[in-house]
């Protein structure tokens, strides 16, 4: 969460004076806030529900991804990813990740196989998967392309939105993330037939408020509704968003530019696919090798990429014991239809991802700091590299401006 105010309590306030908090036929927030969206991604259907999780998952139903089907899901995202891939009875896959900490298109085309149905591009730290590369991949394997925009709200590939390029996209608004409404989700789409199903995944109930779309083949599910108060809260929320996109990608360039002579020193920023539309959400630098990232973090609080509990694969519990489902005749690693499907993951299998996250560390940006807090930050960056890179010792280093590091938003272990 980065900013909410007066406005939120206003609307939230409106909803509940006037007992409006059921969004068919009573209250008008959520149809509202999907309209809005809808044109803000440039897309023709958008569909909210009570969580990013349950966005991805209903973005699979609506592909028909199911048992007998595996999809590849980055090596580093929030579990999430892979844990809704077995949600709908299929397999997840993990392969590389690449220097922009998001999923790497080369490990991609290395990992497609015949049981191999679809890819979910994670916009990991709000960073933009090299989406030309990801959509040429799909095309040509014939995969769907599903985006995991849940850290991407807001910014963009090369003008487009993040959530709006694939085949569908999912979103999350979470308390901690760029838009929120404490806890929500939508999905994203232009095709009419994938919405129908997306909204069905949702809410099996929707097309008896609504009617039932022409040629929809209804399906029993979980219910996911949104309700009035998530609605109303993020059309305030999709006012503010451009304003704090923008501002923490005026706050990441000026921290680039402010530390562009630490380049030679082994400061490297991460790789950037659409630094002109990305969220800007973090400032991310690959040092020399894991122990100087961790000598950095020691002086700096900053978060060591490799150190963020559930969002690396190794931590991923549920998929490493193959406990898909609570009832194991509903487990699809048991399911007779994944037989054929690669079921096992192991802990080093992307070696290469974890020396990068080893070497990755990031300074969250803030729509809220003045010119001067932006400042001392990236003085606080030059002294620290110069400390733990060149020949500077650490006990002048005096940080000005940087504050501790959320461990609960970055799920950072023993803290």
């Amino acid at each position: 969460m980065y900013l909410v105010g007066n406005e939120e309590i206003d609307a939230l306030a409106k909803v509940i004076r006037e007992g409006t908090l059921f969004r068919y036929g009573i209250g008008q927030e959520c149809d509202r806030f999907e309209s809005r969206y809808a044109d803000y991604l440039n897309t023709q259907h958008v569909a909210l529900t009570v969580s990013g999780t349950y966005a991805l998952t209903a973005a699979m139903r609506a592909l028909s991804v199911g048992p007998g089907d595996e999809v590849l899901v980055p090596a580093h995202t929030y579990m999430a990813t892979a844990t809704s891939v077995l949600a709908v009875g299929a397999i997840p896959v993990v392969v590389d990740i690449d220097e922009s900490l998001t999923i790497s298109p080369t490990a991609i085309e290395a990992a497609v196989g015949p049981r191999t149905r679809a890819v979910i591009a994670v916009h990991m730290w709000g960073a933009a998967c090299n989406m030309d590369a990801i959509t040429e991949l799909g095309k040509r394997h014939q995969l769907w392309v599903i985006e995991d925009a849940c850290q991407g709200v807001g910014g963009g590939y090369k003008g487009q939105k993040l959530g709006a390029i694939g085949d569908i996209g999912a979103f999350s608004f979470n308390f901690y993330k760029n838009m929120t409404c404490g806890e929500g989700g939508a999905i994203a789409t232009s095709d009419a037939s994938l919405a129908g199903r997306a909204r069905c995944a949702i809410d099996p109930c929707h097309y008896y408020w609504n009617g039932q779309d022409e040629g929809l083949d209804l399906f029993a599910g979980n219910g996911g509704r949104a309700s009035e108060l998530q609605g109303a809260m993020l059309n305030v929320q999709l006012d503010r968003i451009d304003g704090i996109v923008s501002a923490m990608r005026k706050e990441r360039e000026y921290i680039l530019q402010a530390t562009e002579g630490l380049r030679d020193m082994g400061l490297t920023p991460a790789l950037m696919h659409s630094p002109d539309f990305d969220c800007a959400a973090h400032l991310m630098f690959q040092l020399p090798t894991a122990e100087s990232a961790k000598r950095f973090a020691e002086i700096m609080p900053v978060v060591i990429a490799s150190e963020t509990g559930r969002h690396t694969y190794t931590k991923w519990e549920q998929v490493l014991q193959q406990k898909g489902a609570a009832h194991p005749a509903m487990n699809p690693y048991n399911h007779p239809a994944n037989a054929d499907c690669r079921l096992e993951t192991k802990p080093d299998q992307c070696a290469r991802s974890l020396k990068i996250l080893d070497r990755m560390i990031m300074v969250p940006m803030s729509p809220l700091r003045d010119e001067a807090e932006t400042a001392a930050i990236a003085r606080d960056i030059t002294h620290t590299a110069r400390a733990v890179l060149g020949n500077t010792s650490k006990k002048t280093v005096k940080l000005e401006a940087s504050s501790a590091i959320d461990t609960q938003k970055f799920d950072i272990q023993g803290s």
